[in-house]
């Protein structure tokens, strides 16, 4: 069994962590600086993640996320916020390739004006989507990396997105797509991994 094999199934959603574990910003950005290597369409990076560590905050996202014992104990919480404008960018990322000569000028041009127009002529609940869709391929990343450097995580859906929004002044141009706890896990009354379907339930080749 490969290490990559044993780490997806090592990984587990976390419902209860240690409390009083501290994670350090340095930490954190070691694991960020491999989730930027995540996939997103156009390479946008449509992903952004406010991380909370201060009490006072983290308390307040805790009673955002209906008083959940995993937000209060967790040594971070981390939201996940999906950028809606993330095209916009399409020129500044494309802006290297540029310089180093991989595009020239009138791909550049080309580039930028296709990526604005596939999102704006799709209209506002596409670009939510998309950056829902985004965001979250990069939470996925983050947590197995987050694993792999010995921390458990938990993803959240379970808290009020409004209260939160104001709570870290987030912008409207960014969509909260998930709450990520993170923390080492109280594995002092562990549950057994819920039931998983086999591949003929969930698999269809060709057609549904």
């Amino acid at each position: 069994m490969s290490d990559f094999t044993s780490l997806v199934k090592a990984r587990r959603s976390a419902n209860k962590f240690i409390p009083g574990v501290e994670i350090t910003e340095r930490e954190l950005d070691e694991i960020f600086n491999l989730v930027k290597f995540a996939p997103s369409a156009f390479n946008l990076q449509h992903a952004h993640y406010i991380v909370v560590q201060d009490p006072g905050i983290k308390e307040r996202v805790y009673e955002a996320a209906s008083k959940q014992y995993k937000v209060q104990t967790a040594s971070a919480v981390i939201i996940v916020l999906g950028n809606k404008e993330a095209h916009k960018d399409a020129g500044k990322i494309n802006e290297g390739l540029l310089h180093l000569g991989v595009m020239n000028q009138q791909e550049y041009d080309g580039t930028v004006s296709y990526v604005n127009s596939f999102y704006e002529e799709r209209g506002d609940t596409f670009k939510t989507e998309d950056a829902i869709r985004n965001a979250s391929l990069s939470a996925m990343q983050f947590m197995l990396i987050a694993k792999d450097k010995g921390w458990d995580t938990c993803p959240m859906i379970g808290f009020d997105p409004d209260a939160v929004r104001k709570l870290l002044n987030i912008p409207d141009t960014h969509v909260p797509a998930m709450m990520i706890t993170i923390g080492k896990e109280d594995t002092s009354s562990l549950r057994k991994r819920g039931y998983r379907k086999p591949v003929g339930e969930f698999v269809s080749y060709n057609a549904f």
